[in-house]
């Protein structure tokens, strides 16, 4: 029997292991998202004022990618539950490097500007996949890393490397093409994948459960379509600030695009740091539906706001709003499915964040039209009012399923 200091010991153990693991987790996903913010930091300006594409040629370009993302999460699902997270996360990697190399191609094309187009929807598609696979490997990976108290926490430190890379990647791409020029920051494209290949070192590999029944891809859509279509709808409000908060601030004369990012990236992080238990002990319904209130906040304030700094304020209060959003969906999502099948639940989950964020960009494109850019976060808070909506359905539905297992009284 062990010792009160040997229990000590090996609990400790497990807090270390579980909290490298989880930091590991947290960079090979910052990484990933990194790049993808740099893209969002610069493709607007480069394909509307360089290559002098409308704006909905822009938000097909930032759409693509989502697209490319969307269609490939059932193969991503497929290989991390197959074949191991780690082989799908090795695959993200080398599609997401590669994608780098059409975004050069693209400007060593930039006097024939259809040419230098295609190119960059080619890196676009090749990122989405690329982002399909890693980000899938990495949930499918976490999750058989740590026991199924913990599975939120893979979810929490997720979302985290992802907002966070992707508020620190657009104010990068905005320096590194300020600072030294355009091929340096689509550069960094190429670069952080093969730091995100350093830090997967780090991770155990597992052994994959062999003659386990899989769950098809449809099926995983059936299960978790209301928890996946409410935070299709959250994410629209993301979707309009990474789209298009560049161009409305120029519209507006305003300075510090970038800083709506980090705005919206700080406040989504600081709620996962200080608040991501809220959702196991408040229940998920519960967290989503005051969150969305949040983030209704942060998109009026944004199509209302006076100046920059209000701007950036409803960027930082939309980020607040969201940040629960996801894991207090998630959680009623993968209750669903049986610990096997995780990696397909998650493909299935991320495809509507995916199709929401993915729609966002053309819509938006469309409802801005000739310049309206104040019209895109009108549409962020009535879709995260219709959300919220959801979120109340899951909540009186989690009441009604609590009484029906309510001993009777005789």
């Amino acid at each position: 029997m062990s010792s009160p200091s040997n229990l000590q010991r090996e609990n400790l153990d497990q807090e270390h292991n579980l909290t490298k693991t989880l930091i590991t987790i947290f960079s090979i996903i910052f990484l990933e998202f990194l790049i993808m913010g740099i893209s969002l930091g610069i493709i607007p300006l480069y394909v509307h004022d360089t290559l002098k594409f409308s704006n909905v040629i822009v938000g097909l370009v930032i759409g693509l990618q989502y697209a490319a993302t969307l269609l490939t999460r059932h193969f991503a699902g497929k290989m991390a539950d197959t074949k191991g997270g780690k082989k799908s996360v090795i695959m993200g990697i080398y599609l997401s490097a590669f994608s780098g190399f059409f975004c050069l191609a693209s400007y060593w094309l930039e006097i024939t500007p259809t040419l230098s187009l295609i190119s960059l929807c080619l890196g676009r598609i090749l990122l989405g996949i690329g982002e399909s696979y890693l980000v899938i490997g990495i949930f499918a990976w976490g999750f058989s890393l740590v026991s199924s108290k913990n599975v939120g926490k893979v979810m929490v430190w997720n979302g985290m490397g992802m907002y966070g890379g992707m508020a620190c990647g657009a104010p990068l791409g905005i320096w590194l093409t300020s600072a030294f020029s355009l091929p340096i920051a689509f550069s960094g494209i190429i670069i952080f994948p093969a730091l995100s290949y350093v830090a997967m070192s780090f991770l155990k590999s597992v052994p994959i459960p062999m003659n386990v029944p899989r769950l098809p891809f449809y099926k995983a859509v059936h299960l978790v379509w209301q928890s996946g279509s409410g935070l299709a709808l959250a994410s629209i409000g993301f979707g309009g600030i990474a789209s298009f908060i560049t161009l409305y601030f120029i519209q507006r004369s305003w300075e510090g695009a970038s800083l709506a990012l980090t705005a919206f990236g700080a406040g989504y992080i600081v709620m996962r740091l200080f608040f991501a238990h809220f959702p196991d002990k408040f229940g998920g319904a519960r967290v989503a539906m005051v969150s969305l209130l949040i983030e209704i906040v942060g998109q009026l304030l944004i199509w209302k706001a006076p100046n920059a700094f209000a701007g950036i304020a409803g960027a930082g209060l939309t980020g607040i709003g969201m940040s629960l959003v996801f894991p207090s969906f998630g959680l009623i999502a993968v209750k669903k499915v049986t610990t096997e099948n995780r990696g397909m639940a998650m493909a299935a989950y991320n495809a509507f964040f995916d199709l929401g964020v993915g729609l966002t960009a053309p819509v938006a494109g469309l409802v801005a039209g000739s310049g309206n850019y104040s019209n895109i976060y009108i549409l962020g808070a009535v879709a995260a009012a219709l959300s919220a909506l959801l979120a109340y359905f899951e909540y009186k539905k989690g009441i009604a399923e609590e009484r029906q297992t309510e001993p009777k009284l005789a």
